[in-house]
């Protein structure tokens, strides 16, 4: 399970689960700790961290510390999702192929990868 510090961990956890359409883990009850599970059981983790500094990625100072790279088949619906849920956009993309990167509502990136036409993952950045 990746886990990720955050100050408000179920605002984090629902924001996650309404990207991914994944479920929150019914039996995390607590303010401290929450998760959400896909299908295949696959997990995030949300982890209270009070004063965590908000990544400041790609500007410096507070470096990303991780990132996500979420598959997608095309940008339009998940980036609009995204968008909608309160992410923030870093790198829209232009100067490259393959990916967009985006802050979730903690600041942490993470990346909306098009996958290639032969289904092989992400298409080669620039």
């Amino acid at each position: 399970m990746v886990v990720l510090d955050t100050p408000d961990p179920r605002a984090l956890a629902e924001f996650y689960a309404q990207l991914l359409g994944w479920r929150l883990d019914p039996g995390d009850t607590s303010d401290d700790w929450v998760s959400v599970r896909g299908e295949g059981g696959t997990a995030l983790g949300f982890q209270r961290a009070p004063g965590m500094p908000r990544p400041t990625w790609p500007e410096g100072g507070v470096h990303q510390q991780l990132h996500l790279d979420l598959d997608v088949d095309d940008y339009d619906e998940p980036e609009a999702r995204a968008l909608a849920l309160g992410a923030t956009v870093l790198d829209a993309g232009r100067d490259h192929l393959g990916f967009r990167v985006y802050a979730d509502p903690s600041g942490h990136p993470f990346c909306l990868c098009r996958q290639a036409p032969d289904g092989d993952g992400a298409q080669p950045a620039g």
